[in-house]
């Protein structure tokens, strides 16, 4: 049995270091896979810290698909390309048609049907939103005939809401800014989403209440076009990097993501 020179060991833990500083970045084809136009597009949707939020004042933007798509930009060497759409179901038929390269989502399982998730990434509770002078406190409050809860047109929520309740109305309503205009000049009684876009909602509402309680939790999780199956390996690694490092929760922090609970290991 041949032996190893007791110096080989050694030498082996050096190079393995000297590769892993040379930061090579991932192959031509993962590149080619994620971002096959040369720029990774990522489809943006505004009014929500899990994807985009623009400062009325400074102009900045910020939000989690906006950051983490940045890095992963930097990761694969590529420019990054911000594609704005106006609400999330637009961004979805856009990874689906590959318009789009990459953003993050309720994982839920209707839209597991026409893109692909990785792990989860952070986890938000659903909730509703009340104005100014509501009555209601908690989410069973406004579950009785007459009430108008609204939705954003095309979301998880506007699936899922009607199996929730048993008497409310469910009013689709074609962006998050119209829903705040709804709500305001009460044509809705209370609007249903995750808090993280409930809060931001609230914040240009005066008066207006996030109610205790929650009716669902959604998982949020990077989404790519399906038949990336080079690119999903790669995002995988990719996620636990960027979460070790803690950028998904400055990534957060940085866009004031309220309403987080920890998601279920998969």
């Amino acid at each position: 049995m041949r032996t190893r020179p007791w110096w080989a060991a050694g030498v082996l833990a050096v190079m393995l270091v000297a590769c892993a500083a040379t930061g090579t970045g991932p192959s031509p084809q993962i590149r080619q896979d994620l971002a096959p136009t040369g720029r990774l597009r990522v489809g943006v949707y505004p009014g929500s810290p899990t994807s985009m939020l623009r400062d009325p004042v400074s102009g900045e933007i910020k939000g989690v698909s906006v950051d983490i798509g940045r890095e992963l930009a930097r990761h694969l060497g590529v420019p990054y390309e911000q594609v704005e759409y106006r609400r999330i179901a637009e961004v979805i038929e856009a990874l689906k048609t590959g318009a789009a390269d990459f953003t993050i989502s309720n994982a839920s399982p209707a839209r597991a049907r026409d893109v692909n998730f990785t792990q989860p990434l952070l986890a938000i509770e659903l909730g509703c939103l009340v104005p100014q002078g509501s009555p209601f406190s908690t989410f069973a409050d406004v579950d009785r005939p007459g009430i108008r809860i609204g939705v954003t047109q095309g979301s998880t929520s506007s699936r899922t809401l009607p199996q929730r309740l048993a008497s409310a109305a469910v009013v689709a309503a074609p962006t998050l800014q119209a829903a705040v205009d709804m709500l305001s000049r009460r044509e809705l009684d209370a609007f249903a989403t995750n808090k993280a876009i409930l809060f931001e909602m609230s914040d240009k509402l005066p008066g207006s209440r996030v109610l205790e309680g929650r009716w669902g939790v959604e998982e949020l999780a990077i989404a790519l076009p399906k038949g990336r199956d080079q690119g999903m390996a790669y995002m995988r690694e990719f996620i636990k990097e960027v979460t070790a490092r803690g950028l998904v929760a400055r990534a957060a922090e940085r866009a004031g993501l309220r309403g987080t609970v920890s998601p279920d290991p998969h």
